[in-house]
């Protein structure tokens, strides 16, 4: 039998064990983090749907908020969260990219961003902290590619300040994010959180998951970071190799953000806060053309250490 079919398969006996509902909440389209900071009352309102998946059981569940990359959804990232609610835990996949009727930001990185994405994970959550099925004190959010840029910096205090007071995460997986961007402001989370990448990553390279991590830490946040060796983009996807042509390769990316949110161009410090800058910012430092696919080593690796990393900080106590 086809990998293919028994996926879908798989996902058929998961719905029949597992309940799901569709839920809709108000969000909005920042463009980008200072468009929170600065401007979040002026922003469009946008409506976002998402999925809430409940283990068997009876609650209040912990829960696991899910956030794609920039292919939207894909079979592996499901898989995780197949895996958490086969420990007791709850999974709501944000459909950000649907909800705006966007398939894919690879080459572009501007019809959903990173802003957008953190906006509908909080207003999600603030909607499924509500929910008598949920315990809104040990929900962790996690996410892959460009979500897990939204896992990393939805712990930036100086955003979630200007976000919401009602709701925190409990914890935040970030599997291979984009680290380019140092905040000047280094304040985050008090709450654990963790990078997984691989070495060999030219799409959103390691070394700046390196640089940036230890100043966070030394910031006093509990932050830690696992590097695989042999292992490039989307390292966790059972897939071999593939050269994806239109992706930004950012390995000679940095860039610095300022307290407002404004991320600033390297050149005449220019701050990146349309789509226009943001290309032009992107077209000084990166290439095209990024390598992407699973190691089945470090694939398994990396199951686990979810698994126990969201077992840790949302069932132990």
């Amino acid at each position: 039998m086809r990998r293919s079919s028994i996926y879908i398969m798989s996902i058929l006996l998961y719905t029949v064990l597992f309940s799901q509902e569709k839920i809709t909440f108000s969000s909005a389209n920042p463009f980008g983090l200072k468009d929170i900071i600065t401007s979040l009352d002026r922003q469009k309102t946008q409506q976002v749907e998402g999925l809430l998946k409940l283990p068997k059981g009876k609650g209040p569940f912990p829960l696991v908020l899910g956030v794609a990359g920039s292919l939207d959804w894909s079979e592996h990232h499901l898989e995780y969260l197949e895996m958490y609610r086969s420990m007791g835990i709850a999974t709501f996949e944000v459909q950000s990219f649907s909800s705006r009727n966007v398939t894919s930001t690879v080459g572009s990185q501007t019809e959903v961003t990173t802003a957008m994405m953190i906006l509908d994970a909080y207003r999600a959550f603030e909607i499924l902290s509500g929910d008598p099925r949920i315990d809104k004190d040990r929900v962790a959010i996690t996410g892959w590619s460009l979500g897990g840029g939204v896992a990393l910096f939805s712990g930036w205090l100086p955003l979630v300040e200007k976000i919401t007071d009602k709701v925190k995460f409990a914890a935040h997986l970030s599997i291979y994010p984009p680290c380019i961007v140092e905040p000047e402001d280094l304040r985050f989370t008090d709450s654990p959180m963790h990078i997984m990448i691989g070495a060999l990553d030219d799409w959103v390279p390691a070394a700046a998951c390196e640089e940036l991590v230890p100043k966070i830490k030394n910031s006093g946040t509990n932050i830690g970071l696992t590097v695989y060796p042999d292992s490039h983009h989307s390292f966790d996807k059972d897939s071999p190799l593939a050269f994806e042509g239109n992706a930004y390769s950012t390995v000679d990316c940095r860039f610095k953000m300022r307290k407002d949110g404004a991320v600033i161009m390297n050149f005449l410090s220019i701050p990146m806060i349309t789509p226009f800058r943001q290309k032009v910012g992107l077209a000084i430092c990166a290439e095209r053309g990024t390598t992407m696919g699973g190691n089945p080593k470090t694939r398994k690796e990396a199951f686990q250490f979810a698994r126990e990393f969201m077992g840790k900080h949302l069932l132990d106590n």
